[in-house]
């Protein structure tokens, strides 16, 4: 990253034309025009009293989630991994997490701490601020399952508190007050055996370890599972598993995933995403919803 004079009275890192590239898992993107890695939760809130309220805000965690299209990110990106890494035991008994926080250290740290109810984070491919916001789950359990209260940041750099019951929470899905992000959670889970916790994280990460292309550029699941059905069933049955756009391909050890083979770019990606729809529906009258996030400007 490339640091330039700034007009921001900030401590974290602000970089400008930074290649987002760096910042996600498929290992593709143009450029942002502004990256800023807040030192803490008071120097984000600092830059954003500082940003101009009309900048278009992107918030990144591990990017796994997160398609930047070729021609790069108009506005500011936040990237939450380093600066918001709080993480500690409550008073109540549950566990406080900021939103950068990654979901596989949220697991491990509760086990450590003898509670039980959060092993499904460490299927989760991202950090916990990711998680909140679109309920992300794994192992058949989901974020939102665990969450007793949030804190979000505005436009302003303003932070509020939340119950969970102010949200209204669905598959994937979470409706949240406009122009707020996730800054951090609470989370109630229940004493319990650590060490029984972590032997069962061992034999779901195998399990996803066997069925999953977790050693390649990916993002997770591409496609929402629809109603009583499975994204990677119908993709499957069309016969579309190592369909490739360029160096973008349906992964053949599972076919909800597509995989960077090496020097993918972002626009193969989303035209195979629109294949696969395109075929799924058209074989099968599903139209398959995705779950990755796609952003930015076309090249």
């Amino acid at each position: 990253m490339a640091a330039e004079q700034t007009p921001y009275t900030v401590r974290g890192s602000l970089c400008f034309n930074e290649p987002m590239a760096r910042h996600t898992s498929w290992r593709v993107g143009g450029s942002a025009d502004l990256f800023f890695v807040p030192a803490d939760r008071d120097d984000l809130a600092q830059f954003l009293a500082e940003l101009d309220p009309t900048t278009p805000l992107t918030w990144v965690g591990l990017g796994s989630n997160l398609l930047v299209r070729d021609g790069g990110l108009h506005g500011a990106v936040i990237a939450t991994q380093k600066g918001l890494s709080d993480l500690r035991t409550t008073t109540a008994g549950g566990i406080y997490a900021e939103a950068g926080v990654t979901c596989a250290k949220l697991a491990r740290y509760a086990l450590q701490h003898d509670l039980r109810g959060g092993e499904f984070f460490a299927g989760i491919p991202g950090t916990f601020g990711g998680a909140l916001a679109m309920n992300a789950g794994a192992f058949g359990a989901e974020t939102w399952d665990v969450v007793s209260s949030v804190e979000t940041i505005d436009r302003a750099g303003q932070f509020h508190t939340y119950p969970h019951t102010a949200f209204t929470v669905g598959y994937r899905y979470v409706e949240r007050p406009a122009d707020e992000w996730f800054v951090s959670g609470e989370l109630y889970l229940q004493p319990g055996d650590g060490a029984a916790g972590q032997a069962q994280i061992k034999d779901l990460l195998a399990r996803r370890a066997a069925t999953q292309p977790i050693q390649t550029q990916n993002a997770g699941s591409v496609f929402r599972n629809p109603p009583n059905d499975h994204a990677a069933r119908l993709i499957e049955a069309c016969g579309l598993k190592g369909l490739r756009e360029g160096a973008a391909q349906v992964s053949e050890r599972h076919a909800n995933f597509i995989i960077n083979v090496g020097g993918a770019t972002a626009a193969q990606i989303e035209t195979l995403i629109s294949r696969v729809q395109s075929e799924v529906e058209s074989q099968t009258g599903v139209r398959l919803e995705p779950e990755v996030r796609i952003v930015g400007e076309a090249s």
